[in-house]
């Protein structure tokens, strides 16, 4: 009987509870919700192709796929997308992950990833960058904007009570010329007027401001294209 075909994450579990944990087939089968031959199985393809514990970091889940199931990989091959030129462009103003899948998926309608595989695929990639290597802002460019996360305490002066604050931070990026206000709340007409402050002081405004999905100004979060506050949003447009 053809043994049941396992996720990559199930994959690299079962290498790492054998290999690293030196559990056996039947207690790795109950800790990733298969049987004791499907675990077989999967450490039997894994020896055949010459595996070793730890993988290397650069196998991505789709060379791992190939050489544990070439039949099925074969037949799921997929156009990889031009990474560096990936990285390049998104350094441009106004270019987004989200217009780069689609000028890749217009190149490979039939072959591409989907938008999620090529986030995923491009943020393993990003990870493998010097991380050593700085980035570079142009003056003006982005603004940098956050609440800490203690606030500030402060003494009522006319009741003695110590009470809480928020600290609002907005930062250039090219200079680092920093603002900082206290504001009673995180809530978004505070936020608002911490911006209108910030950029007051500062004297101008940015080409970005970056809030860093704060949760006041991101509505909907999400890792590649999240959804902003429809108030921030108006504020930003204007």
């Amino acid at each position: 009987m053809a043994q049941k075909r396992l996720s990559m994450r199930k994959i690299r579990e079962i290498l790492r509870l054998r290999y690293a944990q030196k559990l056996s087939h039947r207690k790795i089968g109950r800790a990733v919700g298969a049987s004791a031959g499907t675990v077989g199985d999967c450490l039997g393809r894994a020896k055949a192709a010459g595996l070793t514990w730890p993988l290397d970091e650069s196998l991505d889940d789709g060379r791992l796929e190939a050489m544990l199931y070439p039949a099925v990989a074969q037949s799921r091959v997929r156009a990889a997308p031009d990474y560096a030129y990936i990285y390049r462009e998104l350094r441009r103003k106004h270019v987004t992950l989200m217009l780069l899948w689609q000028e890749y998926k217009a190149a490979h309608p039939g072959d591409g990833y989907q938008y999620t595989q090529f986030c995923e695929h491009y943020r393993r990639y990003e990870k493998r960058l010097d991380v050593t290597m700085r980035q570079t802002h142009r003056a003006g460019e982005k603004l940098f904007v956050d609440y800490s996360g203690d606030g500030i305490e402060y003494i009522d002066r006319e009741t003695g009570e110590v009470r809480r604050a928020e600290l609002f931070l907005a930062v250039l990026g090219a200079s680092n010329y920093t603002y900082a206000a206290a504001t009673a709340t995180q809530q978004l007409g505070d936020w608002i007027g911490a911006h209108s402050r910030a950029l007051e002081f500062f004297g101008g405004v940015p080409e970005v401001i970056v809030p860093d999905n704060a949760k006041t100004a991101v509505q909907k979060t999400c890792h590649y294209e999240p959804e902003l506050n429809p108030t921030y949003r108006e504020f930003a447009e204007h």
